[in-house]
């Protein structure tokens, strides 16, 4: 293994970003627009940009608009808009013919990896191990490895930075009943983050349950049903939730993706913002509508040449055991919440459509660890700007991007606000206003109190309460 000079040392950056998901995407794509350069790198660890590959099923679409880019609701006139890529792909007629307002899936996945391919600053293969503050040079020190095609470091090197952004994203969640089947091979049972690289599998399997109420569990159900026989489904859905209940997509339910509730959630007390979240969950973990109707419309078009079709769907269960039947089934211990009463199902697949969990961040930032301060449940504070609030000893900036909910609400993980946070960010970190934002973006007034946001160039970001007739 070799060491990369370290020829970085008289030229630091002025910000480096861990992680090249859609948000960090987002920021390397306005900072390539900062008048007056900025001196900008990013790292990821994967060979190159991939977007949910398990996921990318047949016809599914984005729950936002395509105006939900990296970079519109910003800069709509950054070279790096979807409108942009649909014109370098020749395909901007056909799409203004189309009058899709939600682009597919692939689509949004193709977007993001022409912007990756073409943005200059973007390091594939390199994965971060860890992150240190030199106070003697009050610069950022991020270790890195440059990583094969096997994986496996065959280089090394360190960067120096004044800030940095981590967009290190989210990991597939498994519950712990189900984690010693995830290990042992002999049986699939897969997170539906893999369900396309399984899918052959799954449907070669005499029975399939599916695990979970939310998008990717009514995605993975739907196409499992249709590409079974009618009459012979053998499909199960079940969910801990009481219902398989439609997302929340009324105009005014969907300001609660605004920087105006953004900003009212962060200003309540820690205690309030942790009690809201878990009630917010039809805002983000309910299903499309159109995806409902599709399964509705799929089952009834299977009754159409009499008797039902061999598919149980089950809300408000939970699984509170699994194990293994010999070598080739599963077998579920369930409770339904309501009833109060338990049962045993056996299975010869299980999908497990359980969500994401953000990725810990303790491991990279061991070396920050003394500087950072954390909340009443251990977790890092972070300011309205998307900052660590570290020690003042620290002088640069870390900022996080889908790591906030907790200080941020439901929006972090919502492309629609991605813009809106990158050009946020950079504000800060440049003192200046290279991206003007908006004062106001909901019709609704969260508080009693409507706080507008006025930038002073050079400082921070400041809250003005407008008093307001009831």
């Amino acid at each position: 293994m070799t060491a990369t000079p370290a020829t970085e040392l008289d030229q630091p950056h002025d910000l480096v970003g861990i992680g090249i998901g859609p948000f960090n995407l987002a920021l390397a794509a306005l900072a390539d627009g900062v008048p007056g350069g900025l001196a900008a790198t990013f790292y990821e660890q994967r060979r190159s940009f991939t977007w949910h590959p398990g996921l990318l099923i047949e016809g599914a679409t984005l729950q936002v608009p395509f105006l939900a880019d990296l970079v519109t609701l910003a800069d709509p006139a950054s070279p790096w808009t979807f409108l942009s890529y649909l014109r370098a792909r020749d395909r901007l007629f056909p799409f203004y013919f189309a009058e899709r307002f939600h682009i597919h899936r692939a689509e949004y996945d193709d977007y993001c990896r022409w912007v990756s391919d073409s943005l200059p600053g973007l390091h594939f293969g390199h994965q971060i191990d860890a992150v240190h503050w030199n106070g003697e040079r009050a610069l950022f020190e991020v270790d890195f490895a440059q990583l094969d095609a096997a994986g496996e470091a065959e280089a090394l090197g360190r960067a120096y930075t004044r800030n940095i952004a981590l967009g290190v994203g989210t990991e597939p969640y498994v519950p712990e009943p189900l984690k010693p089947l995830v290990e042992a091979p002999t049986v699939p049972v897969i997170h539906s983050a893999d369900y396309l690289d399984h899918r052959d599998r799954l449907l070669a399997a005499g029975h399939i349950t599916v695990i979970g109420s939310g998008q990717s569990g009514a995605e993975v159900f739907l196409d499992l049903l249709r590409a079974r026989p009618a009459g012979a489904e053998r499909i199960h859905w079940l969910a801990r939730t009481e219902a398989f209940a439609p997302m929340e997509y009324s105009k005014l339910g969907l300001e609660h993706f605004t920087p105006d509730y953004t900003r009212y959630f962060h200003a309540l007390p820690e205690q309030t913002r942790d009690a809201l979240v878990p009630r917010q969950w039809q805002l983000h973990k309910g299903i499309d509508t159109d995806t409902i109707a599709a399964i509705h419309d799929e089952l009834y078009r299977r009754m159409l040449h009499g008797g039902w079709p061999d598919a149980v769907l089950t809300p408000g269960v939970s699984v509170r055991t699994a194990g293994r039947v010999a070598t080739t089934k599963v077998e579920l211990h369930l409770e339904h919440i309501q009833q109060g009463t338990r049962s045993r199902m056996t299975t010869d697949a299980v999908v497990l459509a359980t969500g994401y969990r953000e990725r810990p961040l303790e491991r990279m930032l061991a070396g920050l660890d003394p500087y950072l301060r954390r909340d009443a449940g251990g977790r890092p504070r972070i300011d309205e700007r998307f900052r660590l609030i570290t020690d003042e000893l620290v002088t640069g900036s870390v900022y996080v991007q889908n790591a906030e909910r907790h200080t941020h609400g439901v929006g972090a993980p919502d492309l629609g606000l991605a813009a809106w946070r990158a050009a946020s960010i950079l504000n800060s970190l440049t003192g200046k206003e290279p991206y003007p934002l908006p004062r106001r973006t909901a019709f609704t007034s969260f508080g009693l109190e409507r706080r507008e946001a006025t930038t002073i160039p050079g400082q921070a970001l400041e809250l003005t309460p407008l008093a307001q007739g009831l």
